[in-house]
C-alpha cells in the first residue's frame, strides 16, 4: 500500500508537471527531458537492485533512450518562449519515482494497488480543485473520451506491472518509455502529419 501511495503521488506530480511544462515551455525541451529522465531513474535503480544486465541489453537500453529523444523532439515555439526545463526535470523525477514504485508491486494484489493509486489521485485532485476554487465542469460530449483515456491509461499501467513482474524493471521501463512512438504513428495516420527525419 505504501508503494501504491508513492506511485499515486509520483504519477500525479509527474503528469501535472509534464502538462504544465508543455503548456508554458518548449516541447522540444520538455518532452525529451522528461521522457529520458523518467526512464533513466528506474534503469539506474533497476541496475542497483537487480544487477547490471548483459552488454547487449545495456546497448539496447541506450539505443531506446536515444530513440525517446528522437521521437519526442519537436521544433520550439520561438526563442522568446521559456524552455520549461524546470517543469521537465520535476516531471521526469516524479515519473521515474512512479515507475520505481509500480515496479515493486507483486502477486495478485498488484491490480488492487492500481485502484488505490487512482482513488488517492481522485481525492487529492478533488481537494486541490476545492481549495484553489478551480473550474472543473466540462462539456458532456467530452466524458466518453475521458472514460476511454482512463481505460487506456489503466490498461497501460496493468501491462507495465505485468512486464516488471515478468522481467527486469530497467528493461520494462525503457520499453514503456517508447510510448511516444505510438503517438507519432497515430498523428501520421489520423492527423495526416508528415514523418520527420528524426
Amino acid at each position: 500500500i505504501a508503494w501504491a501511495i508513492g506511485a499515486g503521488i509520483g504519477g500525479m506530480i509527474g503528469i501535472t508537471c509534464l502538462y504544465r511544462g508543455l503548456a508554458v515551455g518548449r516541447m522540444g525541451v520538455v518532452a525529451p527531458t522528461a521522457g529520458v529522465l523518467g526512464a533513466t531513474i528506474p534503469v539506474v535503480f533497476g541496475f542497483a537492485v537487480e544487477g547490471v544486465p548483459t552488454p547487449m541489453t545495456i546497448a539496447g537500453i541506450v539505443g531506446a533512450l536515444i530513440a525517446v529523444v528522437l521521437v519526442t523532439r519537436a521544433p520550439g515555439h520561438g526563442s522568446d518562449r521559456p524552455s520549461g526545463v524546470r517543469w521537465a526535470l520535476a516531471a521526469g523525477v516524479a515519473i521515474g519515482a512512479f515507475n520505481i514504485c509500480i515496479g515493486q508491486f507483486s502477486g495478485a494484489s498488484a491490480f488492487g494497488l492500481v485502484v488505490i493509486i487512482r482513488l488517492l489521485q481522485v481525492v487529492v485532485i478533488s481537494l486541490l480543485i476545492v481549495l484553489w476554487r478551480q473550474p472543473w465542469r466540462m462539456p458532456m460530449n467530452v466524458l466518453p473520451k475521458l472514460v476511454l483515456i482512463g481505460l487506456l491509461d489503466m490498461t497501460g499501467n496493468a501491462a507495465f506491472i505485468l512486464a516488471t513482474q515478468a522481467g527486469a524493471l530497467a528493461i520494462a521501463t525503457v520499453l514503456a518509455s517508447l510510448y511516444p512512438v505510438v503517438t507519432v504513428i497515430l498523428a501520421i495516420v489520423i492527423l495526416r502529419e508528415h514523418l520527420t527525419r528524426s
